[in-house]
């Protein structure tokens, strides 16, 4: 990571001081983000009226501004902005315009207000992102020139960092760095938009070996959080910007983080595609249905959904012959997950350790995967890798284009570093996780190959510990050594007392209860 980069995450997340001794991280990162995303829009559409009007294309953003507030009624200018950015902000609205308001003491929050309302009315792919951002709320405090007071020291703060002229995804990095902090900070919050980067990083890339997706590949998330997940997929993936992005999540504040996010890494409108809504409940996207060549996933684990009997001729269930319990949704999503999978495609889900061995009706959900040969691998992860639990968790791989039914094991969860509170996967780890699924070899007390026959004796119970055995034989103990040095601290103590009762017998108590006292001690002795 360059010194560019850290120093940019650095300033942004320093830009949230004035707010993290008034409110809980879950609350201010709506008003650092939303603030970071407002300026990057304002900013970027400004140094484009340089590139189209001025002499001085690297001019300043003062000297952009000063352009703009020249020709706001070019209607020409207008619409190229409109055409080529997909969206036009005032020039009474800009960051640049907000922030002068803020120097010169003359800010009022409604000013901040509105420019969020006309950007959001003018193009619905930025409708209801600044939902969150309370401008009024008691958090920021308690009076109204406190609370303008704190969001002007936001303004301000970022004021002073530059968001567009940055190399490669530079802001994107940072913003998903603040995304972090903000997760961690949060606690068991954080499980509702986070999921840990490395964590990330090995679901993306199990999905990814021996695939060459150089031509453009289609990837999915139907429980995206933040959107992490699948950005990875720029990242590590051959497609690189031949990605086209699908992702649902039902928490609107999550899902309207995840749209900044991939605007912020540069994802042109025609390839990101994300809907605010409930995966489980209503299919989609129901037109894509067996068309992803990557399914990834982290849902909430062992959530209570509906299960209703109408769900037996949905397609993503029907051909199981029951539904996942009302209880618990880990099935549900594993299914909706795997319907959506093109035919050479691969899904991987995290989910907790009691979807390997459950009985009832998810038992026989497992064994009709098993024996379909739908499931690849089986990897067992460290506890506390998240967030918003401290539960062990597994992932599971799994393909429609198997030429067996084989299921690799894989028990990782001593691979880790503790970073504070928390274990954190390292990138030896992810690397040796990865090579062991890929040579689909065992590795001893760590990975096993298991045919579909030794699977089916265990009855199509996958619990790791059947397959795996990681069991550490004790080193013999040397008894003499033991006789000796138990001798060794008896002899001591032996010592010790007498030390102590020969200590006693000098004393002499000043009164008869002091003495009574004494003659307890040298008693107990």
């Amino acid at each position: 990571m360059s010194n560019t980069t850290t120093s940019l995450q650095q300033g942004l997340f320093s830009a949230a001081d004035s707010l993290r001794s008034k409110m809980d991280a879950s609350q201010y990162k709506n008003y650092l983000l939303g603030t970071v995303f407002y300026k990057y829009l304002s900013d970027h559409m400004l140094y484009n009226v340089l590139e189209l009007l001025a002499d001085e294309p690297e001019g300043t953003l003062d000297e952009a501004q000063k352009i703009y507030e020249d020709n706001a009624d070019d209607a020409e200018l207008v619409n190229e902005l409109r055409v080529s950015l997909g969206y036009v902000i005032e020039p009474e609205y800009t960051y640049n315009s907000i922030l002068k308001a803020v120097n010169n003491h003359t800010f009022q929050v409604k000013q901040l207000g509105d420019a969020f309302n006309k950007l959001e009315s003018s193009d619905q792919d930025f409708e209801g992102l600044f939902d969150d951002y309370d401008l009024y709320s008691k958090s920021l405090g308690s009076t109204a020139q406190k609370r303008t007071d704190t969001i002007a020291g936001v303004i301000q703060a970022i004021g002073k960092i530059e968001l567009v002229k940055t190399s490669g995804d530079s802001l994107g990095d940072a913003y998903e760095y603040l995304i972090s902090q903000f997760a961690s900070e949060s606690g068991k919050k954080a499980g509702e938009f986070y999921t840990p980067q490395q964590v990330s990083e090995l679901l993306t890339r199990l999905t990814l070996v021996g695939k060459d997706y150089s031509t453009g590949m289609t990837v999915y998330d139907p429980a995206m959080g933040s959107g992490s997940l699948l950005l990875n997929f720029k990242k590590y993936g051959s497609a690189h910007d031949r990605v086209t992005y699908y992702g649902q999540e039902i928490n609107t504040s999550t899902y309207n983080l995840a749209k900044m996010n991939l605007i912020l890494h540069n994802i042109d409108q025609a390839n990101r595609h994300l809907r605010n809504g409930d995966t489980l409940d209503e299919d989609w996207p129901a037109e894509e249905a067996n068309n992803f060549d990557a399914v990834v996933m982290n849902p909430p684990y062992s959530l209570k959904w509906s299960a209703s009997k109408g769900f037996l001729d949905d397609p993503r269930f029907s051909p199981y012959g029951v539904l996942p319990p009302k209880s618990k949704a880990d099935y549900a999503f594993l299914l909706h997950g795997y319907y959506h999978l093109k035919h050479s495609g691969v899904m991987s889900i995290v989910l907790p350790h009691g979807v390997l061995f459950r009985g009832g009706a998810e038992g026989k959900i497992r064994q009709k995967l098993l024996e379909n040969g739908a499931i690849d691998a089986i990897i067992g992860l460290p506890a506390n890798l998240f967030y918003s639990t401290g539960i062990p968790t597994v992932i599971v791989v799994l393909k429609k284009d198997k030429q067996d039914r084989d299921v690799m094991f894989v028990d990782a969860s001593k691979g880790f570093e503790k970073v504070k509170t928390q274990n954190r996967l390292r990138e030896e780890d992810i690397n040796r996780i990865l090579t062991t699924y890929s040579a689909r070899q065992d590795v001893e007390k760590y990975a096993h190959l298991a045919k579909f026959d030794e699977i089916k004796e265990n009855d199509f119970n996958l619990n790791i510990p059947r397959y795996v055995d990681t069991f550490e034989e004790e080193p013999p103990v040397d008894v003499q050594k033991l006789v000796a040095d138990m001798a060794n601290i008896t002899k001591e103590q032996k010592e010790t007392t007498d030390e102590i009762k020969h200590s006693l017998d000098e004393l002499v108590g000043t009164n008869p209860e002091a003495q009574k006292t004494l003659g307890q001690l040298k008693n107990i002795l």
